[in-house]
């Protein structure tokens, strides 16, 4: 039996917002926009997005529609690191980063696994950036 990860939903305030910084700050792939309906009837949109390269595991962008959903945006793991971005060179892609703007709150490191660095998207979720030296599964 084969399975995977397809989607992670990451909970945003607002879906241009969201689509602007991924695409254009962390340089990810805009994989689908389209118009949707929840089951409510309320309007929505199907967004995905991923990493350049990323062939599986997408991250869907869901606007919040709800109080609680509101509160947990920029929080979804109670201030732990939410995602890891993998990367086949960390600083190409840290220095990239870094010229954009993003707010890295832990320096790079050399661990034995690896060079990481933690970093905030716009809305303060956490995030690793990381090289590994080798793959882990």
């Amino acid at each position: 039996m084969a399975q995977h990860i397809g989607y992670i939903t990451l909970v945003v305030r607002d879906y241009d917002e969201a689509i602007t910084y991924f695409t254009r700050t962390l340089a990810f792939d805009l994989i689908e926009d389209s118009p949707s309906i929840d089951r409510e009837g309320r309007q929505k949109r199907w967004i995905l997005i991923a990493p350049p390269g990323s062939t599986r595991t997408k991250i869907l962008l869901a606007k919040a529609s709800t109080v609680e959903e509101t509160n947990r945006i920029g929080n979804q793991t109670g201030g732990r690191v939410f995602l890891f971005l993998h990367t086949d060179d960390f600083w190409r892609d840290y220095n990239a980063m870094t010229q954009k703007g993003v707010k890295f709150v832990r320096e790079p490191e050399a661990e034995e696994y690896g060079t990481v660095a933690v970093f905030e998207d716009l809305y303060g979720n956490k995030w690793d950036l990381l090289e590994l030296k080798k793959e882990r599964d």
